[in-house]
């Protein structure tokens, strides 16, 4: 049976008259998609747009909640209680499933975004807050990041996991991403970011900015809809990824 893998993006991020990459053509690529619910990016139309487009290319849809921060695109730290994080993951995931019903469509996942989803790797309150949203929303919901917090918050509750590798982020030695802050956190080289993918799904491992190789539990790998050249660099893990015998396919239909 051949290896298979999740290739996600983050879409649906622009706001009003702006834009934020070309969400139509990673369509194309990805087999899922993690759309913004109006805190960080996202706005109405632009959520019934991406979900429509999600729903014409068989793309498995999941609510990107983040902290409410459209000034600094969810990546800054806001100190909310967890009652806060609840019930504003709680929102997120009530809009994004209105679309998503009126679209004929079922969400299949949530992928908490930037600043959020970083916290909750550290913080046990933020990632039982998140982990409790998505329980009383839809148990049958999964949750997708990184290995940490809120995946362990996840499966005390029973819910089901996926794995995030960030293809297009570097890692430091502690396995944290590096911050977006510091030269070289963002990886745009095409061959780069095509053969951390590969080592990701074949080996489990990522090189670090020291060069070392640590673990990586990944069955999803993202890439950011934001990051320049996104689309080509999609396209190019896409076809590495056929090429190696790696099948292409959502979470939802395991």
């Amino acid at each position: 049976m051949p290896t298979r893998i999740n290739l996600a993006a983050d879409l649906g991020e622009g706001f009003g008259a702006y834009t934020m990459g070309d969400d139509a053509a990673m369509l194309e690529v990805v087999s899922s998609a993690n759309v913004a619910c109006g805190f960080h990016a996202g706005d109405p139309r632009i959520m019934n747009r991406t979900v429509r487009r999600c729903v014409e290319n068989g793309v498995d849809i999941g609510a990107h909640p983040g902290f409410p921060d459209l000034a600094g695109f969810g990546r800054r730290a806001i100190d909310c209680t967890p009652d806060e994080v609840y019930t504003d993951v709680l929102y997120q995931l009530g809009a994004l499933a209105a679309f998503v019903r009126a679209n004929g469509a079922r969400l299949t996942h949530l992928s908490p975004h930037g600043k959020l989803g970083n916290l909750t790797r550290k913080r046990s309150d933020y990632a039982d807050a998140v982990a409790s949203a998505v329980a009383d929303f839809d148990p049958a919901l999964r949750i997708v990041t990184r290995e940490g917090g809120l995946t362990d918050a996840a499966q005390k509750r029973g819910l089901a996991c996926g794995f995030s590798g960030f293809a297009d982020r570097a890692y430091g030695d502690d396995g944290e991403l590096v911050p977006r802050h510091v030269p070289g956190a963002v990886i745009h080289d095409r061959d780069q970011v095509i053969a951390r993918a590969i080592r990701m799904v074949t080996e489990k491992v990522v090189r670090t900015v020291s060069g070392k190789d640590v673990p990586v539990r990944c069955d999803t790998i993202l890439l950011h809809g934001d990051t320049a050249g996104a689309v080509e660099l999609a396209r190019g893990v896409r076809r590495a990824f056929d090429d190696a015998g790696i099948a292409v396919e959502g979470l939802g239909s395991r």
